[in-house]
C-alpha cells in the first residue's frame, strides 16, 4: 500500500485521476480506442474536468490492458463485455472461457484439415509411366 514515503505509481493509485492521453499511453492504445471502448460500454463514462477534459480513474489502465489481452486471446468485444460483467462471478468467467476454448478447438480442427489438404497438394508427385 502506498504512503507518503513510498507513493504508488499513478496507475496503481486508485484515488488518482488520469486524462485520456495518460490512460491511453499507459495502456498502450490510442485515445480513439479508449473513447470507442467507452462508447461500447466497456469503460465507465469518464468524468470531465471544469475545462472539459475526460478524467478516468487510474484503474482504467488495468481494465484497458485486460480488454486488449482478451482480444489477443480471440475474444470479441461483446465477449469482453460479458467477461467484465461477470468479473465477480468465477463460475461465469469459467463458462465463458470454456465456450471460447471450444471455439478455438474447432478452429484448430478446421485448420488442421486445411493444412493437410494443402500439404498434399504441395507435395511433389512421382508419376510412373507404364513401360
Amino acid at each position: 500500500m502506498a504512503d507518503r514515503r513510498n507513493p504508488a505509481p499513478p496507475e496503481l493509485d486508485l484515488a488518482c485521476w488520469l486524462r485520456s492521453g495518460e490512460v491511453a499511453a499507459a495502456a498502450g492504445v490510442n485515445v480513439q480506442t479508449l473513447h470507442y471502448y467507452e462508447r461500447r460500454g466497456l469503460l465507465t463514462r469518464a468524468g470531465r474536468t471544469a475545462s472539459g477534459h475526460r478524467q478516468y480513474p487510474a484503474r482504467t489502465v488495468t481494465l484497458v490492458r485486460m480488454i486488449k489481452n482478451a482480444q489477443h486471446l480471440g475474444f470479441s468485444l461483446d465477449e469482453v463485455a460479458a467477461l467484465i460483467a461477470a468479473s465477480a462471478d468465477a463460475d461465469e468467467i469459467a463458462a465463458i472461457a470454456a465456450r471460447k476454448l471450444a471455439e478455438v478447438d474447432a478452429q484448430i480442427a478446421r485448420l488442421t484439415l486445411i493444412r493437410e489438404a494443402l500439404a498434399l497438394a504441395a507435395s511433389p508427385r512421382t508419376i510412373t509411366l507404364p513401360s
